[in-house]
């Protein structure tokens, strides 16, 4: 017999095991007896699947608790006719009579952290269970009390549905027939202490509402995309990779339609034939994972396994990658497992525990974000992040992963003074958990999908962030050269008469150019917060600023690494970017913007063309110094060879706006060269100094280390690329 204070518990929302309570059991005399749980229900009467009556329920609660015995076994199937108080009546399945939704496999993966697909079981899943179509949910909570699904389909009401807890790995699950895709829920979490959470969003939710709203949806997991050979070879180390770095929210908007964001459809309509336009072989999208605040760009994420609300739904985004890759483009995520934002209905004390992030703030709290740490030290929490990037690289066939604030894991002092922060075990300040996590990621990426890389933003010297791990490193394919970033920068923000004295800003990045797969980033961070445009950091009159900007995407795709600008620097963007409006296009009516754009594609086309530009962008073999020393006249000049050494390019700088003529330069072989590029060109808004103007066979004349020279002249404020023709 059940005793009042169960059933009261069940009516309550407060009991820890609805299994034991609620469904079929087996009573005195081998008889099966029904109990179910129904608010507002005035009669229940259980059914055989054809609709013959078993059995009449008792209400034994005025909240709606029935129970009765029925002539069926216990593990026949059967559904309940309800009477409601409204007068309205209904057939329902019982969500409490129907087996385990977590198989025994899956159990133990979870419960050792070691689930490489753990979103494959976790989160809402539409199914089919007994031949009863619904949804399957399950939920990592091992501190929790009791955990319901709320939603739409139950009046979010916690005492509903009220899920059951497998204790081997402290996921909570329920199938709740009926529930199709599309419907709305969270989970209602009770505490030790009993104190009801506010309702969370899944933290494996494979779509969300578009904020403000925070519920779940449920969503239909996309199938496998079969890997890809031409992806393999596009993202390869020797690849031409010049990627364009895209926030979707503001890189155009449909300001006759109240301003809106283009939609997953709507951008592969547009900003894919763009791209490909302009020559880009890459896409990389601030992040696309669900985000309640549009100010965060998309770094404080909260639906991981979401692809924000904002532009459509998760099918939408599937149909963008693919327009990508018809198009022969690939796309990068900028992806964050380094932090997650305190909102209520996210990961911040999901079970009344510290149970994603660090308990310690000194560990678990960033202060430059106002943020939660992960705590990566807890082996779900790592198979969450690991899984989630198998997730957008199996699950939507995505190129890669650019890993955000890399630097701000690696060190447990990241942003602290002393007394705030923890040594690992050994005293010391590198965060051992990051580290390990990071390694198991790129590992995992490496042996499940081997076409895709990852690239590592990280900031300072921390040494094999590029190399694989069973050489010591991190094994990530790419990182970000941030130091190369802020020393050309300060460089071309000076005047050119300043120059000559910090030749040294532009030259000291081929010191340590080999030490890592680099890739040489103008990125949204430095065109925000008062930083100014690209354009508008540049010196000079308005003709000198137009000159830097293409002075400097020159020499940015003749140094040795992979290419990545940010969205309107391609057309020298006055303004600094705004994430809440659209890029400004009407400046392409200018001459000089679109004289700019031209360079851009220009140069996307001539580097995907010439071998000498990328092959060799990771070993000293691929570059050459003419001279680096010029510093009198603001010169630079060098070269990049090939993988078979027959063929190169010469590349000469010139950061003044002084013409130099009669200037001779060593050059590797004798012959004719001609401009193939030349930034000073007329149709991008240059003087049309050409460097050739007379001759160009080189004379035998020793110069600068080479056997042979030629004499040119040197248009102002340029980049010049040269090709050998023999």
């Amino acid at each position: 017999m059940l005793s009042s204070h169960d059933i009261d518990r069940v009516c309550r929302g407060s009991h820890s095991d609805p299994f034991a309570i609620l469904g079929p059991h087996r009573s005195k005399g081998g008889k099966t007896s029904v109990r179910c749980f129904l608010p507002s229900a005035k009669s229940v009467t259980v059914l055989s699947p054809d609709g013959a009556a078993l059995g009449e329920l008792t209400q034994l609660h005025a909240d709606g608790f029935f129970e009765g015995l029925i002539s069926a076994r216990r593990e026949a199937p059967y559904q309940l006719q309800v009477q409601w108080a409204s007068g309205l009546s209904s057939r329902l399945e019982d969500p409490y009579r129907f087996p385990l939704v977590l198989g025994e496999m899956d159990v133990w993966l979870l419960g050792e952290g070691t689930h490489l697909r753990p979103f494959e079981v976790l989160g809402a899943q539409a199914c089919t269970m007994e031949g009863v179509s619904g949804t399957r949910f399950a939920v990592w909570a091992p501190n929790a009390s009791r955990v319901s699904v709320v939603g739409d389909f139950n009046f979010w009401d916690g005492r509903r549905h009220p899920m059951r807890l497998r204790r081997e790995c402290g996921v909570w699950e329920l199938f709740l027939p009926g529930v199709d895709i599309g419907a709305l829920y969270k989970y209602e979490v009770r505490t030790q202490h009993g104190q009801v959470l506010p309702a969370r969003a899944d933290p494996y939710a494979l779509q969300s509402e578009l904020r403000p709203a925070t519920a779940s949806v449920v969503g239909q997991l996309p199938e496998m995309v079969n890997p890809s050979p031409a992806r393999k070879i596009a993202n390869a180390l020797d690849a031409p990779v010049s990627i364009y770095e895209v926030h979707l929210g503001s890189w155009r908007r449909v300001t006759e339609d109240g301003n809106r964001w283009l939609n997953w459809d709507e951008l592969a309509d547009t900003l894919v034939p763009y791209a490909k336009d302009m020559g880009f072989t890459h896409l990389e999208l601030l992040p696309v994972s669900e985000h309640p605040f549009d100010g965060s760009w998309g770094y404080q994420p909260i639906g991981l396994y979401a692809p924000t609300a904002r532009f459509g739904d998760a099918a939408g985004f599937g149909r963008l990658v693919t327009r990508c890759h018809e198009a022969g483009i690939g796309l990068i995520l900028d992806w964050v497992p380094a932090h997650f934002p305190t909102d209520a209905h996210g990961l911040a004390n999901f079970d009344g525990t510290h149970l994603y992030e660090y308990a310690d703030p000194r560990e678990g709290f960033h202060n430059d974000w106002n943020t939660l740490i992960y705590n990566l030290g807890r082996t779900e929490v790592r198979n969450f992040l690991v899984g989630n990037a198998l997730y957008w690289l199996e699950r939507f066939g995505v190129d890669g992963l650019r890993v955000d604030a890399v630097a701000s894991m690696l060190y447990r002092d990241y942003s602290r003074q002393d007394g705030q922060w923890i040594p690992n075990i050994y005293g010391g300040r590198e965060n051992l958990e990051a580290i390990s996590f990071l390694k198991r990621m790129n590992e995992v990426v490496g042996v499940e999908r081997e076409q895709a890389i990852t690239l590592a933003e990280e900031s300072t010297a921390y040494p094999a962030v590029s190399r694989p791990t069973f050489a010591g490193g991190l094994g990530f394919h790419y990182k970000w050269n941030m130091g190369w970033m802020h020393d050309s920068l300060a460089y071309m923000a000076r005047d050119p008469i300043y120059r000559q004295h910090h030749q040294g800003e532009m030259t000291f990045s081929l010191v340590y150019a080999f030490n890592e797969n680099f890739v040489l980033p103008i990125s949204h961070d430095e065109v925000v917060h008062g930083k100014g445009s690209l354009l508008n950091k540049m010196p000079g009159d308005r003709w000198q600023q137009f000159a830097n900007v293409r002075a400097f995407l020159g020499y940015m795709f003749g140094h040795p690494g992979k290419k990545l600008l940010f969205m309107g620097c391609e057309f020298a963007q006055e303004r600094e970017w705004n994430h809440d409006q659209s890029l400004d296009w009407h400046l392409l009516d200018n001459p000089q913007h679109a004289g700019v754009q031209c360079l851009m594609r220009d140069l996307n086309h001539l580097y995907r063309a010439t071998p000498a530009l990328y092959q060799q962008d990771f070993v000293p073999a691929g570059f050459e110094w003419i001279d680096h020393a010029d510093n009198q006249r603001s010169l630079l000049s060098f070269i990049r060879w090939a993988e078979d050494q027959a063929s190169f390019v010469v590349v000469l700088c010139n950061f003044t706006p002084n013409v130099w003529t009669d200037y001779r330069l060593g050059v590797p072989r004798p012959g004719c060269y001609q401009e193939l590029l030349n930034t000073d060109w007329a149709a991008y808004g240059g003087s049309n100094v050409c460097t050739l103007a007379t001759g160009n066979l080189t004379d035998a004349i020793p110069w600068q280390g080479k056997l042979n020279s030629i004499t040119l002249t040197v248009p102002p404020l340029s980049t010049v690329f040269l090709k050998w023709t023999a």
